[in-house]
């Protein structure tokens, strides 16, 4: 099967493009042409030069595909990020999905995020795929352009332009993922650097559990539906501890209280409006607080997903910093 992947040179992009290259397809890795290619060092894929955010170089990049995997995008936490998204997130996915009705791809998977689903205020709020978004009044920006972006995707289904799965991965631990910018806290724990958890609770998922619910749901996930692939429900308080002990080392033991973290994240907001970097922002101290948490029994039905739990998946990420010295 020829297949294109975008955000190929990425973490879950690489592992993704590696394991359809091991079940034996004609995998394409979209990148630009000054992209770092390193995640992909090893795997026997073909490029094809483009960015989602430019059409013109999408449709000369797409002939006979059958199936588009669309996994580039932005992840950001700063007001000042929000263009960004939008062009990437946003306009991105809007071109991908223009691209498939012109040129007639058979089959789009939409890598969309838990983000896009919502989330919850209170340990009580475990959210599926029926569950309303109900943070649009917090304007986000790294949910609300995953939201948009979903929905773009969800209209050119229902409306029979294309035909299109969406998948909604929680936060994914595996081999390698300390690489990516996200993962600066993780590694301030696991260096034993960290002092302080917040409130809130977050999802994990392992990274080869999502790369099986990706394969299962281009094989066999209903058109316009969307697939939450979540794990192990946790506080952020034992996703620590759980780093901590994996790298053996003390683990974070004073909460800092959400009230003040909001007062950090709006005073980061304005610094960052004077050109100075803080210490956080707003949306990342609302990001902290909430709780992530999902439901994965829609996937675990029609996908046949069966997510291992949290502690092997941070265990395998610890690994990895531990087998590059980063941990020194």
């Amino acid at each position: 099967m020829k297949v294109l992947v975008t955000g190929a040179n990425g973490f879950l992009g690489s592992w993704l493009t590696r394991s359809l290259v091991n079940e034996g397809h004609d995998v394409y890795a979209l990148v630009r042409r000054n992209s770092d290619l390193s995640e992909l060092k090893g795997v026997d894929c073909k490029y094809v030069y483009g960015d989602v955010t430019d059409l013109v170089s999408l449709l000369e990049a797409v002939t006979d595909f059958d199936t588009i995997f669309h996994l580039a995008g932005v992840v950001a936490y700063k007001a000042s990020d929000r263009p960004l998204m939008e062009k990437v997130n946003v306009q991105g996915t809007a071109n991908v999905i223009e691209v498939c009705r012109e040129r007639k791809v058979r089959r789009l998977v939409h890598l969309s995020s838990v983000v896009a689903v919502g989330a919850g205020f209170t340990p009580d709020e475990i959210k599926n795929e029926n569950s309303e978004f109900n943070i649009h009044d917090l304007n986000l920006g790294y949910f609300e352009t995953k939201h948009e972006a979903e929905l773009l995707v969800k209209k050119a289904c229902d409306k029979k332009e294309i035909d299109a799965v969406i998948l909604n991965p929680a936060t994914i631990y595996g081999f390698g993922d300390a690489k990516k910018g996200s993962r600066k806290m993780m590694l301030k724990v696991a260096q034993g650097r960290l002092k302080f958890y917040t409130s809130g609770g977050v999802n994990v998922v392992a990274v080869e559990d999502v790369i099986q619910g990706i394969l299962s749901a281009w094989k066999n996930g209903k058109t316009g539906e969307r697939y939450i692939l979540s794990g192990e429900n946790i506080l952020i308080k034992d996703l620590f501890r759980m780093i901590a002990e994996e790298a053996g080392v003390t683990p974070p033991s004073r909460q800092l209280p959400d009230q003040l973290l909001h007062v950090v994240g709006s005073i980061g907001d304005f610094m960052e409006k004077m050109g100075l970097k803080g210490p956080l922002s707003k949306e990342n101290a609302y990001t902290a607080t909430m709780y992530h948490w999902f439901d994965s029994s829609k996937a675990q039905k029609e996908l046949n997903f069966h997510p291992r739990p949290a502690r092997e998946a941070i265990r395998n990420s610890i690994q990895w910093v531990k087998d590059q010295g980063m941990l020194k």
